[in-house]
């Protein structure tokens, strides 16, 4: 039996994936919009289409320290720009996995890491509520504007606590959410 809740959830899921499935086909081949070229600026853009495809209200990867060797997360990766630049950010050492639950933005983004030479990214198809990575297995979360869309901003968090590892028992980092309705750092 389907619940008020589960309805609710999954309307909110499916608007969100038609409204940005087609702003993941409506960006291909224009210019970057001018809100990407003022978050991450003309030498941070790591090309038009992913700069245009980029839906975002901040630059993670300019927002919390990523070294070499890291596994990082983005939640709902969109056409994968801050994937992109935060995989130059962990070089050939680390790995960046982005998750989306719109199947045109994962195309986009999949194009996009091709375009770009990166070998140490890929994209998996989700939701940021049940999200598809193993335990234990991430370094840092990232998040633009994403969580926001979520109808169970909660289960977002235990997700992410989830996923980030753990040294000796403790917490290895710190999840960092750049989201309007979440404005603090989670602690794992």
């Amino acid at each position: 039996m389907t619940t008020p809740s589960q309805t609710r959830d999954g309307d909110v899921h499916a608007q969100v994936r038609a409204i940005y499935g087609a702003a993941a086909l409506a960006s291909t081949g224009g210019p970057a919009h001018r809100l990407a070229r003022q978050l991450y600026g003309e030498h941070v853009l790591t090309s038009e289409d992913a700069a245009a495809a980029s839906l975002s209200c901040a630059n993670p990867a300019a927002l919390v320290d990523l070294g070499p060797g890291l596994t990082v997360l983005d939640l709902g990766s969109g056409g994968g720009l801050d994937v992109l630049l935060a995989a130059r950010q962990v070089g050939s050492t680390g790995r960046v996995i982005g998750v989306d639950m719109t199947p045109e933005m994962i195309a986009l983004a999949r194009r996009h890491a091709a375009d770009a030479g990166l070998a140490n990214v890929e994209f998996r198809t989700g939701t940021i509520e049940d999200l598809p990575i193993e335990d234990g297995t991430v370094d840092v979360v990232v998040s633009n504007c994403v969580i926001v869309l979520s109808p169970d901003k909660e289960r977002v968090l235990a997700e992410a606590r989830r996923v980030l590892s753990r040294v000796a028992g403790l917490p290895s980092r710190t999840s960092c959410s750049w989201d309007p309705c979440l404005p603090r750092c989670v602690q794992a």
